[in-house]
């Protein structure tokens, strides 16, 4: 098994093979995760003024809605069949229709579960077999998670943001990516520089400039890498989301009212910083002459 770990010829297909795998899964995690919120949501507020909610237990810790049903097409609800759910492979081979109503399946099927394994190739790549590489890959799938559902929804669902937040404390403990201290600094620090930001724009401008879910991801980041890389996962994250935003506006005519999510710009930074952090940090620091 040692063996097997160490050599990178297997590895690094296995990881690969590994991140589209769990891709498909994230797919739908970002279909079913929003509108199970959606439906928590109304059953409230029915239940706030009075209607009576049949609520369905909460088998399975809460999650049984995200294996149960399969998965079907949307469209007609033809149930996917395994060879139809290969991932990528099953688009390409299917033209991007289903096989029974010849619907179109939105590119973002093939194109989250590629992402993935590059990703997760990456980490195995950056950490090699060690706990460092299972722990990130963890982070990195959440993020993806994340990242989708925030540019469909404008949502960060705290059922996926906290836990890697804790998650991050815990692994830290242990000193895994940095010592408790910074993180738990990183924790409070991101959380809270992010809230006044958000804030201050709200006092000056009268908008929100973006959303809590925002706050507690930079948190989340605090907490796994410290408080030392969050200048830099703000910086790129917003130099990124300015150069994105004015680039829609200028191509695309994209209103300048409509929101666009931040989420995913501190998601792509932050998960540059977990691989190449201190790199970045040491030659910033370097090139200043500091």
């Amino acid at each position: 098994m040692l063996e097997y770990l160490s050599d990178p010829l297997l590895l690094l297909p296995s990881a690969f093979l590994l991140g589209l795998i769990v891709g498909s899964f994230l797919n739908v995690v970002a279909y079913r995760l929003p509108l199970r919120m959606e439906e928590e949501l109304e059953a409230a507020c029915r239940e706030r003024v009075g209607e009576e909610v049949n609520a369905e237990p909460n088998s399975w810790f809460g999650l049984k809605y995200l294996i149960v049903p399969p998965s079907s097409c949307p469209h007609c609800g033809h149930r996917i069949r395994p060879w139809e759910n290969i991932p990528v492979f099953s688009w390409l081979r299917q033209k991007g229709k289903c096989t029974h109503c010849g619907a179109r399946i939105s590119l973002q099927y093939p194109v989250v579960e590629l992402i993935s394994g590059l990703l997760s190739l990456a980490v195995v790549w950056h950490f090699g077999a060690s706990w460092q590489a299972l722990a990130a890959l963890v982070l990195t799938w959440g993020l993806i998670a994340m990242s989708v559902i925030d540019i469909r929804t404008q949502l960060l669902p705290d059922v996926l943001t906290l836990p890697l937040l804790w998650l991050g404390l815990l692994l830290n403990l242990q000193g895994m990516f940095t010592d408790i201290h910074s993180a738990l600094y990183g924790a409070v620090a991101g959380y809270l520089s992010l809230w006044f930001i958000f804030h201050l724009f709200l006092l000056l401008t009268g908008k929100e400039g973006m959303g809590y879910g925002d706050f507690k991801l930079f948190a989340l980041f605090g907490a796994w890498l410290g408080w030392q890389m969050l200048p830099q996962i703000l910086l790129v994250s917003a130099a990124v989301g300015a150069v994105t935003g004015i680039t829609l506006i200028l191509v695309r005519g994209r209103d300048r009212n409509l929101p666009i999510p931040f989420g995913p710009y501190l998601a792509a930074a932050g998960w540059i910083a977990l691989l190449w952090g201190d790199e970045i940090n040491r030659g910033y620091l370097k090139f200043a002459g500091i």
